[in-house]
């Protein structure tokens, strides 16, 4: 038990520096010195303790800051793809679009029309048929702010469990462990 928990805080400190340092290339070998352990293990241990690899974590991580500078800002996408490390739009899009579910300039139109997220624009009716507009409609529903939660909140909720049953691990459609890859980006 006290050697899961001294490797929990080996990982732990890991996804620290991925969180503070997502923005710069990180690669599997750095974060595995920082958990004093070896990158194929380190890869195994993170996912079953974390229930994702490094390399979806750190991915996922930078698409949440992506989200909120398309949100905030009025930069480019290309410019917002290389304030989160992304080094190609290409790759940035199509991550961005696998993890959200639409693309960049869709994710900014919709939420710059106050739109919430899984929110659906219905088409226009097919055959040429006509909707009779409703007397009062509906307010739109706007998005709020990006709620605030406390740091302790987030710090409780994201520890590592201490039995690897109670997180069952998340599939992955990148095979960062199986792929030789020991690059994370």
């Amino acid at each position: 038990m006290a050697d899961r928990v001294a490797q929990n805080r080996r990982l732990l400190r890991a996804r620290d520096a991925m969180d503070r340092d997502f923005a710069l290339p990180l690669d599997v070998a750095s974060l595995a010195a920082i958990a004093c352990i070896s990158e194929s293990n380190f890869i195994r241990s993170f996912k079953s303790t974390f229930g994702e690899t490094p390399h979806r974590y750190l991915q996922r991580r930078r698409i949440e800051r992506a989200m909120f500078l398309l949100r905030t800002t009025d930069r480019s996408v290309t410019d917002v793809c290389l304030m989160c490390s992304f080094s190609s739009l290409g790759t940035f899009s199509r991550t961005f679009s696998d993890i959200i579910g639409e693309s960049p300039s869709a994710f900014r139109a919709r939420t710059a029309r106050g739109e919430p997220p899984g929110f659906q624009r219905a088409e226009p009716p097919e055959n040429g048929q006509r909707l009779e507009p409703l007397a009062d409609p509906p307010p739109l529903q706007t998005m709020s702010p990006v709620a605030v939660v406390p740091t302790c909140f987030v710090r409780t909720w994201a520890r590592p469990a201490h039995t690897v049953t109670s997180r069952a691990p998340k599939s992955s459609s990148f095979g960062e462990a199986g792929s030789g890859r020991a690059r994370v980006r």
